[in-house]
């Protein structure tokens, strides 16, 4: 598998930052049971625990899991994280489970319903990925087909309370990223209101 790769050879971040947003949301967030999805080697898992909430990392790549596994024990809380290794597109998502659910950089919006049943009443979606740009972003996927057009995640979640919702660009060491980022509670109010944060640090 090419993530298990990856994560053997040290050719991706073995130690990942989280997002800057889910970072300055935390506070409001509901506390509890969380699930990452797509958990890779622990971006947003291991944030999340180390901030007291039970974490299920799920993810396909066992190297991956691994690693979350042995950082989280180095840090002293392997007892609020579990993992689980399987594919996410056919992963059987259990229903009014979690307070939050993350997903970072993996496109699933075929899935996304069944996953937005999984968050419990009052529950946050938090979710970032890919976006199609001009000039093209040369960060994530190669072509565009695994990155989302522009309000196509906001749309996808319209169900949901919108708190936040923004679509950046940011030039890199010359590498150009170009992200979609959503914040979304489980509850139906009137208006949609996503107003942006300001400076992230």
């Amino acid at each position: 598998m090419e993530w298990d790769e990856r994560y053997r050879t040290g050719t991706y971040p073995t130690d990942p930052e989280p997002s800057p947003v889910l970072r300055s949301y935390l506070d409001e967030l509901p506390e509890g049971r969380a699930l990452d999805v797509a958990a890779g080697n622990g971006r947003n898992t291991l944030f999340l625990a180390e901030n007291g909430y039970r974490v299920d990392a799920l993810d396909q790549s066992g190297e991956g899991l691994s690693i979350v596994e042995e950082r989280a024990r180095s840090r002293g809380f392997a007892d609020r994280v579990e993992t689980i290794q399987a594919d996410a597109t056919t992963y059987d998502f259990s229903e009014s489970t979690y307070d939050l659910v993350t997903i970072s950089y993996f496109r699933t919006l075929d899935r996304l319903a069944d996953i937005k049943a999984s968050l419990k009443p009052g529950g946050v979606l938090f979710y970032q990925h890919h976006l199609r740009a001009d000039p093209p972003a040369t960060v994530g996927p190669s072509t565009d087909r695994y990155r989302f057009d522009s309000n196509e995640l906001l749309r996808a979640c319209l169900d949901l309370t919108v708190l936040y919702y923004d679509e950046s660009t940011e030039l890199r060491d010359e590498r150009r990223s170009a992200t979609a980022t959503i914040v979304a509670r489980n509850t139906r109010g009137g208006a949609q209101s996503y107003p942006r944060r300001g400076a992230y640090k």
